[in-house]
C-alpha cells in the first residue's frame, strides 16, 4: 500500500505543477479568457475619474471659535433697609422696564421716623423765632446801656444754635425720606427677571448676601469669545475701518438668523492662554440668545477677491505634502503640488499650484499615477 500511496502523491504534484505553469506563467493573465479567441490579449481599460474645474470666487476670510452669550447688564436686586416684604409686583421670568415696581417693604416705621424728624424741625424753628426776638430786645436795650454785652452775646449765640439745629433737622428729614423711598424697590434696568429668592411676608435685611431677584438685560445682548493674539493686528486694522460682522451657529448646526457686530476688543492679552477677549453685540429682538448659552462664532475679518477654489475632494495628501491631479487636454493627468488655503463648505481655496479654469480630479485617485491616461466619467461637467 505504501508504494501506491507515494505514486498517487507524485501524480498529484505533477498535475498541480502543470496547472500553475498554465495559469501563472508570464503573459498568462493577458491570454485567452472565457469567450475570447485563442491567442487574443485582454486589454486593461484606463482608470475612470470624476473631474471638476477650478473656479474663481470672492472668499470671506473668517475666524471660527466658541463664544458665550452674556447679558449687557445684570443687576442683583437687594434691599437697602430692614423690614417685612409686604408686596411683590411681578412674576418670575417677567420682562420689566426700568422704573417698574418690584417689591414693597412695610413703610410704617420709616414714615414714623420721617414724621419725628419733621416735628423736630418745627420745634427748633419755633425756638429760633423766640431766640431772634430775644436778640432783638437785647440789641435795643444794649444801645441804652441797660443790657450788658455778655447777655447780648449769649442771645446771639442762642440764635446761631437754633439755626444749626434747624439745618440738622432738615438733614434728618432728607435721610428719613431716602430711607422711606427704599421701601419701594423699582427695576433699575429693562430686562427679564430670574428666580425670586423671597416671597411676601418674609423679613428682609439691608444689603443681605442673597439677592431678592436678578434682572438680566437681553435686548441687546453680548456674545463674548477669544481669538489667538496673532490675529489681533488684522482684526484691529479692519475694525478701525468698518464694523466687522459676526454670525452664530448653535450646537445643532442651526445658524442664528441675526448678524451681530464686533463692538469690544479687550485692552490686554491673557498671558496664560495667549488670547484676546472680544465681544459682539446682537439685537436679540426675539430672545433667541440666552445668557450662558454656548455658540459657534464666526468673525468675518476680510475677503479674497477672485480666489482659486477647487472641491476639497481634489486635494490629496502625499509624502511631499498636498497635491492634486490636473487633467490635460490629451486625457492624461499631471500630479501637481498645491498650497491649500481656507476651507469653505465643500470647497478649498488653493493659494498656489492651480489656475482658474484648469480641470482637477475629484474622484478615482486610487489607480492614478503621473501621466496616466484616464477616462472622464462626467465629460459634460468638464466642458462647462
Amino acid at each position: 500500500m505504501k508504494p501506491r500511496f507515494a505514486f498517487g502523491l507524485l501524480a498529484l504534484a505533477v498535475i498541480g505543477a502543470m496547472a500553475y505553469w498554465q495559469f501563472f506563467s508570464p503573459g498568462a493573465t493577458n491570454k485567452q479568457a472565457a469567450g475570447n479567441a485563442p491567442g487574443q490579449t485582454r486589454q486593461v481599460p484606463p482608470p475612470s475619474v470624476t473631474v471638476a474645474k477650478a473656479t474663481g470666487k470672492t472668499v470671506p476670510i473668517e475666524i471660527r471659535t466658541i463664544g458665550t452669550v452674556q447679558p449687557i447688564a445684570s443687576v442683583q436686586i437687594k434691599s437697602r433697609v430692614d423690614g417685612m416684604l409686604a408686596k411683590v409686583s411681578f412674576n418670575e421670568g417677567d420682562i420689566v422696564k426700568a422704573g417698574d415696581p418690584l417689591f414693597s417693604i412695610d413703610p410704617r416705621s420709616y414714615e414714623a421716623q420721617l414724621k419725628q424728624a419733621e416735628a423736630n424741625l418745627l420745634r427748633d424753628q419755633a425756638q429760633l423765632e423766640n431766640a431772634r426776638l430775644d436778640l432783638k430786645r437785647n440789641q435795643t436795650t444794649a444801645s441804652s446801656g441797660i443790657t450788658s454785652q455778655k447777655l447780648l452775646d449769649q442771645a446771639r449765640t442762642q440764635v446761631q444754635t437754633f439755626e444749626a439745629a434747624i439745618k440738622s433737622d432738615e438733614a434728618a428729614i432728607d435721610v428719613a425720606k431716602v430711607q422711606l423711598s427704599y421701601t419701594d424697590i423699582k427695576a433699575p434696568i429693562t430686562g427679564r427677571t430670574g428666580d425670586m429668592k423671597v416671597s411676601e411676608g418674609n423679613i428682609v435685611k439691608a444689603n443681605d448676601t442673597t439677592a431678592l431677584v436678578t434682572i438680566n438685560q437681553l435686548r441687546p445682548i453680548y456674545v463674548t469669545f477669544a481669538v489667538p493674539e496673532k490675529q489681533l493686528p488684522e482684526i484691529r486694522a479692519r475694525h478701525n475701518k468698518a464694523p466687522l460682522a459676526v454670525t452664530l451657529t448653535d450646537d445643532r448646526g442651526v445658524q442664528h438668523p441675526e448678524t451681530g457686530t464686533l463692538t469690544f476688543i479687550d485692552n490686554a492679552i491673557d498671558t496664560t492662554t495667549g488670547t484676546i477677549q472680544l465681544k459682539a453685540t446682537f439685537a436679540n429682538d426675539r430672545d433667541f440668545l440666552w445668557p450662558g448659552q454656548f455658540m459657534q462664532v464666526t468673525l468675518r475679518v476680510s475677503r479674497l477677491e477672485n480666489a482659486v477654489t477647487v472641491p476639497s475632494a481634489a486635494i490629496q495628501s502625499g509624502q511631499n505634502g498636498p497635491y492634486v491631479y490636473v487633467l490635460r487636454s490629451d486625457q492624461t493627468v499631471e500630479l501637481r503640488p498645491v498650497k491649500p488655503g481656507v476651507v469653505l463648505a465643500s470647497d478649498t481655496v488653493v493659494l498656489d499650484g492651480v489656475s482658474i479654469g484648469e480641470t482637477v480630479v475629484i474622484d478615482g485617485h486610487l489607480r492614478l499615477s503621473p501621466n496616466a491616461k484616464v477616462i472622464v466619467r462626467n465629460p459634460a461637467d468638464n466642458k462647462s
